[in-house]
């Protein structure tokens, strides 16, 4: 099935920020499991798998519309040096998602193309799940401090 041009350069603009997103969030992942932060590794971790799976629902509707995928481009990745960095580089790259997310439903809707908006639809929510969740962790930095909250990051969990 062809189609529409201006939206396939919108899902393939979308595709390049989940590459992106998937290798920050690999980076901070393992940054944070080289310094002990298991439980951070590990949630970080799922949300590259989230962005992962956003990448491959974008590939398969890309192809859908018998156009090719464009896998190289990648944007700036933002490296964290702190914890809080890392929260506060990856929350804003969301936000941004949120915001080109929220764009491509509407391109969608004025196409006429009902299955890309339910695709965009389900994948903002999980963005906003992403943002939900650093939104947690700064205010959990902001109320108990940056030493205690990373005390808590680094307890119980064994991987």
């Amino acid at each position: 099935m062809k189609g529409n041009e201006k939206l396939l350069t919108v899902l393939n603009s979308l595709l390049a920020d989940e590459l992106t997103a998937i290798n920050q969030y690999m980076v901070h992942s393992e940054m944070c499991e080289n310094w002990g932060y298991n439980k951070l590794h590990l949630d970080i971790r799922k949300q590259a798998m989230d962005e992962m799976r956003h990448a491959e629902w974008l590939i398969e509707r890309i192809i859908f519309f018998d156009s090719a995928p464009t896998v190289s481009k990648l944007n700036t990745i933002k490296i964290g040096k702190t914890v809080s960095e890392m929260i506060g580089n990856d929350n804003n790259d969301e936000l941004d998602a949120i915001r080109s997310y929220n764009d491509a439903i509407k391109l969608a809707r004025q196409v006429d193309d009902q299955g890309t908006v339910d695709l965009l639809t389900m994948i903002l929510k999980m963005e906003e799940g992403h943002v939900d969740w650093a939104e947690i962790q700064r205010a959990q930095i902001d109320q108990m401090g940056i030493e205690n909250y990373l005390a808590n990051q680094s307890k119980g969990v064994t991987t």
